[in-house]
């Protein structure tokens, strides 16, 4: 009797990686995702229960803890209730090209996102994002252009000196 599948022992592995450049290396090796596009970078150390219903295009940044939902098990509750039968339900997630997905996002099945997106940390992705936008919130909202996004990001300042960040931070307060 198997205890493990081939698909649940490479989850434990791809999560054991700490390395993510390494890690990024074997999901798109081993087509982990449907599809996986050149640039791709996947922070997240769990994969998706249904990677084979997520694409990927070019130059995608995927940060920590961003959480894909492609099925729902509502159907095990709606079953119970009588002699109806209620399907279970799935469907895919395209992410296309130029696309940066914040920390702690949740991206719900059925969704596509343009190109040239930035995706804010926390944000609820509930239906198609627009090309060229950045969006926020719960559910997420379009604030503004991703060309806006890029205009002000090339006014910002590099630092790297911790104490001059510091003073930078209570200047502000």
């Amino acid at each position: 009797m198997k205890i493990w599948t081939k698909r649940q022992l490479k989850r434990i592995f791809i999560y054991m990686i700490i390395n993510s450049d390494l890690r990024n290396k074997y999901i798109k090796k081993h087509h982990i995702f449907r599809e996986m596009g050149e640039n791709v970078f996947f922070q997240p150390r769990v994969i998706p229960a249904d990677p084979e219903l997520i694409k990927f295009h070019n130059n995608i940044v995927v940060t920590s803890n961003v959480t894909f939902v492609n099925h729902d098990v509502f159907d095990m509750g709606l079953n119970k209730l009588g002699d109806e039968k209620y399907p279970y339900l799935q469907e895919p997630i395209e992410i296309m090209d130029n696309v940066f997905i914040g920390c702690n996002t949740t991206i719900l099945g059925g969704v596509k996102i343009g190109p040239n997106v930035v995706i804010g940390a926390g944000s609820v992705i509930t239906k198609d994002v627009p090309p060229n936008s950045v969006v926020v919130g719960n559910p997420a909202k379009v604030i503004e252009t991703f060309d806006e996004y890029l205009e002000k990001r090339k006014k910002k300042e590099e630092i790297y000196d911790i104490d001059t960040l510091w003073e930078r931070f209570n200047s502000k307060r």
